[in-house]
């Protein structure tokens, strides 16, 4: 079990007050306003200095319109692979099951599910889809190469990704036989 920091780094904060302040489409100076705050630190904290408080934390979450976890959380990488095995695991008192959580579904999306035979020869290139989309594919059979074009990377049974959907991305069998789940997420 990893450890909790004692305090959360601040990259974290000011990631997310950036993202999130730029969804809005607020200024510096709108955000501080509405949340009661002044300019310089809110600057601070976006320049991920300073050491801000469960209050001031939780006013610009209201100002923006998102829970305080939205603003503390660690940030998701915009590729993740969780090799079979490695992802949190709990298991049954009741019968021989372990459950592995890959990905939890966020509020409002809708997730198409597909099951895909591929063999090795050529890259399926697949165009952007609808923004917001993202992708989770679970190897089932063989060996995938997926993913964003330039962010790639190599499956093997049992393997588990997420990406974006909404930019340019490929599948590639690289085995005989190939087979894969593929869950496209639309928010």
């Amino acid at each position: 079990m990893s450890e909790v920091p004692a305090r959360l780094p601040m990259e974290w904060i000011a990631a997310s007050l950036k993202r999130e302040r730029t969804r809005a489409g607020l200024s510096l100076s709108e955000l501080a306003k509405r949340a009661g705050i002044a300019k310089s630190t809110l600057s601070q904290l976006e320049a991920a200095s300073g050491n801000p408080s469960v209050e001031t934390i939780w006013a610009l979450g209201v100002a923006l319109g998102v829970p305080f976890s939205v603003l503390v959380e660690q940030p998701t990488p915009s590729v993740q692979v969780i090799r079979v095995g490695q992802g949190p695991a709990v298991a049954s008192e009741q019968a021989t099951f372990v459950g592995t959580l890959l990905s939890a579904s966020p509020p409002g999306a809708r997730r198409d599910i597909y099951q895909v035979r591929a063999e090795p020869g050529s890259a399926r290139v697949a165009e952007p889809h609808i923004p917001g989309t993202v992708e989770h594919l679970i190897v089932g059979t063989g060996r995938v190469k997926a993913g964003p074009a330039g962010e790639e990377a190599e499956l093997n049974p049992g393997d588990y990704m997420t990406y974006r959907g909404d930019v340019a991305h490929s599948y590639e069998a690289l085995a005989p036989g190939t087979t894969f789940v593929l869950v496209m997420q639309h928010t």
